[in-house]
């Protein structure tokens, strides 16, 4: 098969869908795999690097798409790429179609299989291509919440450990998933006050265990909601539904209640925000202002940190791409369960029913069930 790797042209992405050693392991596998050349830079990977593991660079990313049979990506495909799909091509990377109709319409008109990193799921039940970059992302968010919280960034001016004889900050974290639970262990190391927020209580009482004493676990509801707004000098949003449209639990009324100056970082803005005055961001232009609350919902967090990201994602995805390059899709979707949950459409139909339900589609069977 012929594997493509174009670079990724969202805004401040720095991120690569293939590390050197994919390459190789794909070339000693009989397959042919194309790199753009300077793909790997925003991660410190070299041309020379991929050149030595096999692949064959192109200067053009319109020759990749030309050529590949199997895209592999980070993010989705940005408006100026979608000229460049086929039917009969297959797109694995992370697609988050649940937030973005436009993109959901022009996947479905462009005839390709989108197989997507976030909704596939092992035999456990767990994501594990979500999971690396729901780590970092949740890492990230204690980082980036820390920095607006500072006056010159419009914040409250609050040192989130707070310092002898002065109270740390609160910090109120929305989901205790993966995302939510590494935001609380940054926090806590910090030394702040905080409070991670669910509804699950298996989940609560296992968080509850393991978490150090600064760290205190709430059943989420309206009301301790509100109560947690109050008090909140940080918010982190890391809610999940799979392939789903995330939930919004903070409504534009609820900024009111909060402290002036007071920071939201919107980690699930990837799937549409769970805070009703969300909207994507860049690294570039990371926040504004909306009732005096500054909000930060950057929709490529991980590519920050790009390097760090590429070997974590990497690690996880490498062994799918090889069954995808190995059987073709079909039949690799029809062979492992994880790739039906991955695909979410094929061929111009939805095949992920979350996504089929959040824009009222018609949902196909033809992989899964």
């Amino acid at each position: 098969m012929i594997v493509g790797v174009p670079a990724e042209v969202k805004s401040d992405e720095y991120r690569v869908a293939m590390l050197p050693v994919g390459v190789e392991e794909l070339r000693a596998a009989g397959h042919t795999v194309l790199v753009q050349t300077g793909a790997g830079l925003g991660s410190g990977l070299a041309d020379h690097e991929y050149l030595r593991a096999g692949a064959e660079l192109l200067p053009d990313a319109a020759e990749i798409f030309r050529r590949a049979e199997l895209i592999v990506k980070v993010k989705e495909p940005q408006p100026q790429e979608w000229p460049l799909l086929r039917r009969g091509q297959a797109v694995f990377t992370y697609f988050h179609f649940a937030a973005d109709r436009a993109l959901t319409e022009a996947m479905l008109h462009s005839g390709v299989a989108c197989i997507a990193y976030e909704t596939l799921r092992d035999e456990q039940g767990r994501l594990p291509l979500l999971t690396p970059m729901s780590e970092v992302a949740g890492r990230m968010s204690i980082q980036e919440g820390a920095k607006y919280l500072e006056r010159p960034q419009m914040g409250r001016g609050i040192l989130l450990g707070g310092v002898p004889g002065v109270q740390p900050a609160h910090i109120t974290i929305l989901g205790g998933g993966v995302v939510g639970a590494n935001a609380a262990k940054i926090a806590a190391g910090f030394r702040a006050d905080v409070a991670i927020m669910d509804i699950n209580m298996d989940r609560l009482r296992y968080l509850d265990d393991i978490m150090p004493p600064n760290v205190n676990v709430l059943f989420s509801d309206r009301y301790v909601l509100r109560e947690e707004l109050k008090l909140a000098d940080l918010v982190i949003g890391a809610v999940l539904i799979p392939g789903a449209k995330a939930p919004r639990l903070v409504q534009e009324e609820d900024l009111r209640i909060m402290k002036p100056g007071a920071v939201i970082i919107d980690v699930a803005i990837d799937q549409g925000g769970c805070v009703a005055t969300s909207r994507p961001t860049t690294h570039s232009d990371p926040t504004y202002i909306v009732n005096d609350v500054v909000h930060y919902c950057v929709t490529n967090m991980p590519g920050a940190v790009g390097r760090t990201s590429t070997f974590a994602l990497c690690n996880v995805t490498l062994p799918w791409v090889v069954k995808l390059a190995k059987h073709g899709v079909d039949a690799a979707v029809r062979r492992y369960k994880p790739l039906a949950e991955a695909l979410n459409i094929y061929e111009g139909e939805v095949t992920n029913r979350a996504v089929a339900e959040t824009f009222a589609l018609p949902c196909s069977g033809r992989f899964v069930g």
